[in-house]
């Protein structure tokens, strides 16, 4: 259809798509709760040079084509999701948030995707419980017009939400929130007493300060930032922590006093080489954290860990003992080394009974069969489960430990 809509010889065949769409919502008017409309995704990959300049035919979040139809079903409608066309509307900035929150009395869940928003004339709207802004320009530098508009959300999710320099959250019955920061704002703020599962993603922002006292869940990727500040934080479960290598120092002593922590999962990104190996082992690590009882290590922590093992050994600790599950993704560069590494956590960590390993799809399978047979043989009270892994690719567990 959209090929067709181009070519001179059939785009006056075609009817255009807004105009098919007002046809079909308004023939349920009275009845219509849920509007999705939006772009395949089959045309992401359109670039600037093969769209003609004037062209609006799949501009979705145009406030001409919106004030066509919505109207007319505002007054039931519970859902609204709309992705635009993201080369026809990033350089039109729309004010389609303005137009439905001053008409969409009794919304519960808005979705935005690939769209330039203004928050002029944004209105109140206390019965929205669920807000999703992806690869959004939003008009919201410190998003104030989003907090006082939205003030009863107990689910937000920000992918990729560009246009914002200091941006604070504060929503008092916000439960879920994920955050994808796409730039570089100075800051963060978080403020939300009720939030309890947090996903937060960004690129070297100065400061961040999170005021959680209900999180439980928190899931932290971050390049570096200058200063993180926890205020009443210290009800979280599970912790897990994607990191430059160089900020691994940093952000450990930023959670360790937290005793209610059980859960954490590390992985270490950029270059390695940057840490001191000989102060990140598996045995000082647990002992930044001794209420753990289930560790997840992904490739780079894993990578770091062996490597002070290797130099240094691992001395007992409490933490040592009361792990209780370990899972790690990792590569075998040579196995002798590895097995001991695995094997001098299995002795001074008495609880450990669950291992479960992910190796490297492009390690040799005859290594990875002897590490497998090798560590099966020396500790037969652990339930043992085998993986692959790969970058981009889904795990695949070959064994379940049964």
């Amino acid at each position: 259809r959209y090929l067709k809509s181009r070519s001179p010889e059939t785009k006056y065949l075609v009817t255009p798509f807004k105009t098919v769409f007002a046809q079909l919502v308004g023939r349920y008017t009275s009845t219509l709760d849920s509007v999705s409309l939006g772009v395949d995704r089959a045309l992401g990959g359109v670039s600037f040079d093969d769209v003609e300049d004037e062209s609006d035919d799949l501009y979705l979040t145009d406030t001409n084509f919106i004030t066509e139809w919505l109207p007319s079903v505002s007054h039931a409608l519970k859902s609204f999701s709309v992705s635009d066309f993201w080369v026809q509307s990033c350089w039109r900035r729309s004010e389609a948030l303005s137009l439905i929150s001053s008409t969409c009395h009794n919304l519960v869940k808005l979705v935005v995707r690939n769209a330039w928003l203004s928050v002029d004339g944004l209105c109140l709207m206390p019965t929205l419980r669920c807000l999703t802004l992806e690869f959004v320009r939003l008009d919201d530098e410190d998003l104030s017009r989003v907090n006082a508009c939205f003030p009863n959300l107990t689910q937000l999710s920000l992918i990729g939400v560009g246009g914002l320099k200091e941006p604070k959250i504060n929503f008092l019955h916000l439960t879920t929130c994920q955050w994808s920061v796409s730039n570089a704002p100075l800051s963060l703020i978080i403020c939300a007493p009720c939030l309890v599962d947090f996903d937060l993603r960004c690129f070297k922002p100065r400061l961040i300060v999170l005021e959680a006292p209900s999180l439980s869940n928190f899931n932290l990727s971050i390049e570096n930032t200058d200063e993180l500040k926890l205020k009443n934080c210290a009800n979280i479960q599970c912790l897990q922590l994607s990191v430059e290598c160089h900020s691994l120092g940093f952000l450990v002593s930023m959670f360790r006093h937290f005793s209610s922590m059980k859960r954490l999962t590390l992985d270490l990104v950029g270059r390695r080489e940057q840490v001191d190996v000989a102060k990140f082992g598996i045995d000082t690590l647990l002992d930044c954290f001794p209420k753990i009882t289930c560790l997840n290590l992904g490739p780079g922590a894993w990578h770091v860990m062996e490597n002070s093992f290797k130099r240094g050994g691992l001395e007992d600790g409490i933490g040592m003992k009361m792990i209780k599950q370990l899972i790690a993704h990792l590569v075998v560069h040579e196995m002798e080394g590895t097995l001991a590494f695995i094997s001098s956590v299995l002795d001074k960590s008495t609880h450990l009974s669950d291992v479960s390993l992910l190796i490297h799809r492009d390690v040799d399978s005859y290594v990875a069969g002897s590490l497998i047979s090798s560590c099966r043989s020396k500790f037969p009270r652990v339930r043992w489960r085998w993986g692959i892994w790969k970058e981009g690719i889904k795990d695949t567990w070959v064994s379940d430990g049964t």
